[in-house]
């Protein structure tokens, strides 16, 4: 006979990736993998085509560094984690001529291709632009969680983003633009998860982490449901990342279970309360899609925020926590929150 706790994580699999499914239909989510259109939720784009492997290096290297602009540059890395060679951006501050901190930009679900959303939708660049940091930005790793998988995906590649990101990306990065090795890391829907994650899996390697619009309990039925359908949504095969559903690593990776690792650190949290707000009016081109589809998720994940701070509450970790009274799970908001968490954040690392 099945059990009744077998029985409701798989209706919580199935609502929750029922839910998931319905929204990105309804914002353009395409059935296969294609080049979609980018709606401003940050999380109902498809992924492109995964990246090819290559057999893999011996050592992390920078293969060779791109410019973009005057201050920003694509580096590419071979990585022996990915098997491949991985492009982040990394955007360099006015004054070049001593070392400083780093800070880590984490995409959403619908991380592209060749840029990142933080710079195109949240203009973090024009943030950034005169403050005292590295900024290194993800490139890809769409549907991801910017996490180690079990193993590769027919659709989603090869993930190994903690070993590349944790281990294999900073000595690099501190080497080529003068990093001090005081980090911080933020990310967005998924990447606020993925930030945590890591945070929590790596913590001598943060000082300060903040988080928009995420969910942060893999190990429990509906945590484990919301993270599955992400994946679904993209074609990708939930089992690649975490295995069945009750292996070990789905706990492994549990931020409210293991939120105790985070003390010490400047920890930022923010969500909206999926009410329109004020970038929610008449005349925009995706309001439809921002209210029908990303209010009710920024109201889930305004759920699973408060969980996790009262989690650091009973634990007595301060976090600074921005509850907003209205607004949409939309990067109009987040671009607000990377200046609404600078105070947390940048006093931990300067």
């Amino acid at each position: 006979m099945l059990s009744r706790r077998w029985m409701r994580r798989r209706l919580a699999v199935v609502a929750m990736g029922a839910a998931l499914l319905t929204g990105a239909a309804g914002v353009g989510a395409p059935p296969t993998v294609a080049a979609p259109d980018k709606p401003s939720t940050g999380s109902s784009d498809g992924p492109g085509a995964a990246e090819p492997t290559t057999a893999p290096a011996d050592t992390p290297s920078i293969e060779r560094v791109e410019p973009i602009t005057d201050r920003r540059v694509r580096v590419f890395v071979k990585s022996p984690a990915m098997s491949r060679t991985v492009q982040v951006q990394v955007l360099l501050p006015r004054d070049q001529n001593h070392s400083r901190p780093t800070v880590y930009m984490l995409d959403g679900r619908s991380a592209e291709a060749d840029s990142n959303n933080w710079i195109e939708l949240g203009h973090a660049d024009r943030f950034y632009e005169d403050k005292d940091v590295n900024v290194v930005f993800t490139v890809g790793g769409p549907a991801s969680f910017y996490t180690d998988w079990q193993r590769p995906d027919p659709v989603l590649g090869t993930n190994r983003w903690e070993t590349f990101l944790t281990k294999e990306l900073p000595p690099l990065i501190d080497a080529e633009f003068q990093g001090n090795g005081r980090n911080a890391i933020m990310g967005v829907s998924m990447g606020a998860e993925a930030a945590m994650m890591l945070a929590f899996r790596r913590p001598e390697l943060y000082r300060a982490v903040a988080a928009h619009s995420g969910c942060f309990s893999t190990g429990t039925d509906m945590g484990q449901a919301q993270a599955r359908a992400v994946v679904a949504t993209y074609q990708g095969e939930p089992d690649n990342m975490f295995g069945s559903e009750g292996h070990p690593d789905w706990l492994a990776h549990d931020v409210v279970l293991h939120a105790d690792a985070l003390r010490g650190k400047a920890i930022y949290l923010s969500v909206g309360s999926g009410i329109p707000g004020k970038y929610d009016v008449p005349g925009k081109t995706d309001v439809v899609s921002t209210i029908g589809f990303g209010g009710p998720l920024e109201a889930a994940t305004n759920a699973c925020t408060r969980r996790l701070v009262d989690r650091f509450t009973s634990l007595r970790i301060p976090v600074t926590a921005n509850f907003r009274a209205t607004g949409t799970h939309s990067w109009p908001y987040w671009g607000d929150e990377l200046a609404a968490s600078w105070p947390t954040v940048y006093p931990a690392i300067r």
